[in-house]
């Protein structure tokens, strides 16, 4: 039970919560008022360390008033313009800004509003591409086991978590899954990369020999899939995922919405990894979490491929209401400042080491039987409890709520992932905290 509660202060039954045991939680809700920097306020006063940057997305701490200063200045300015045959001029500077910051070749950009409509853009531009290029049986999308690409019918069908999956019996039609890489025999407590499993990308090959080349459209996957609690990619396999699709004709989709911006100590996992793909997805941190908004990037090959047929004809017939909203926009300029002035998407390079080593030290510890960490993100693996699953992972979420930690849980997976601004006495909080609640829930 979540001890610091005040009772009879809200009312908890008309909001249906996403992702969440809405009567689990109701019983005893765990609430935040207020947040600043690295820190949470609960509604009983306690400061909370983010350790989750809130969903992966608040990748320059909170309550940054120069977002808040542009998101007023925006909204007394021009509070909506419409992209459909109009615009704005900042759509087009953030736009570029974000193309000057982009793995080289990937500098067009498709505004959204998230992830899951930054992966069903992709997906939808690679079918387009293809059927533009004279290849109209490229229809079949491959995605991968354990990964997640959101909640639209789209991301849903490539995404790979049975529990967002077995809920709804309708998919896309024509979608298939490469093996994940979690290999916990051969990896236990790897750090970084690991060093097994690139022989897994191979699966393309499967792919292509099962359905034949000419109908694949794409891969898509995520470099480090956080949503399964953060699965670093084993060494050489994005490198050999690249070159089989580049030997097939397949386009190669990096779904970067929780990697992107800075998580890795670089830009992109991109980057990082050294691997171009050909259209990359993004959100969450594209705005600090301040307002919606997403993008995908797309190579010129991609983008120019489907610049055909006379100039006054729709090249996509996509996109949405909100796509380049001003204040998303101005919220994204903003951000995109501050990422440059304190040096934000390169500085997880810095404290990379100091987090993987404080996340290692808990190993030994009770139920513990895996660690795993790239970048800024983390994960501890416990053992299930004997017929509840998940539960031993919660109990430890709650613990840790009660005790001024908050992070994300997936199953019986501890994920962290704070934001970029963290101080090693945060990440030595962080562990230490964890480490208690892992050895008092045990």
């Amino acid at each position: 039970m979540t001890v610091h509660q005040i009772p009879n202060t809200i009312k908890t039954d008309s909001f249906w919560m996403p992702f969440t045991a809405n009567r689990q939680f109701k019983k005893a809700p765990r609430l935040f008022s207020s947040a600043k920097g690295m820190y949470y306020t609960s509604v009983d006063g306690r400061q909370v360390i983010d350790g989750s940057a809130g969903l992966w997305c608040v990748n320059a701490g909170h309550g940054r008033p120069q977002i808040a200063a542009a998101v007023e200045r925006q909204l007394s300015t021009l509070d909506f313009a419409p992209s459909f045959n109009m615009g704005h001029p900042l759509a087009f500077d953030f736009a570029e800004r974000l193309a000057e910051i982009a793995p080289k070749g990937l500098d067009r950009i498709f505004f959204t509003n998230s992830g899951s409509e930054s992966v069903d853009t992709a997906l939808k531009i690679a079918l387009a591409y293809h059927r533009a290029a004279g290849q109209a049986t490229r229809t079949r999308l491959i995605g991968r086991e354990r990964g997640y690409h959101g909640v639209g019918f789209g991301g849903m069908s490539v995404g790979g978590m049975v529990a967002n999956r077995r809920q709804f019996a309708t998919h896309l039609p024509g979608v298939d899954h490469i093996r994940h890489t979690h290999d916990l025999a051969r990896n236990a407590f790897a750090k970084d990369q690991p060093d097994h499993g690139a022989e897994l990308a191979d699966d393309v090959e499967r792919m292509v020999a099962l359905h034949g080349a000419d109908t694949i459209a794409a891969v898509i996957v995520e470099p480090v899939p956080g949503s399964t609690a953060v699965l670093p990619a084993p060494k050489g396999y994005l490198q050999r995922l690249r070159e089989l699709c580049t030997k097939h004709g397949i386009l190669l989709i990096f779904d970067e919405v929780i990697t992107g911006f800075g998580r890795l100590g670089t830009p992109f996992a991109a980057n990082f990894y050294g691997v171009t793909p050909d259209m990359m997805t993004t959100a969450k941190g594209i705005t600090n979490g301040t307002v919606p908004c997403g993008a995908v990037f797309a190579s010129r090959q991609v983008h120019d491929g489907l610049m055909v047929g006379p100039d006054n004809a729709m090249e996509l017939f996509h996109g949405y209401t909100y796509s380049a909203h001003p204040v998303a926009c101005a919220a994204g300029l903003a951000t995109l400042d501050i990422y440059k002035d304190e040096g934000l998407l390169t500085r997880g390079a810095s404290l990379s080491d100091y987090w993987r080593d404080g996340l290692h030290s808990l190993k030994g510890l009770p139920n513990v039987v895996d660690i795993r960490n790239q970048g800024l993100m983390g994960a501890v693996e416990l053992a299930p409890r004997d017929g509840a699953v998940g539960a031993r992972g919660y109990d430890v979420m709650v613990d840790c709520f009660n005790r001024g930690l908050y992070f994300r849980m997936s199953g019986d997976s501890l994920a962290l992932s704070p934001p970029l601004i963290v101080e090693k006495s945060h990440i030595d909080d962080i562990v230490s905290i964890l480490g208690d609640a892992i050895k008092r829930v045990a």
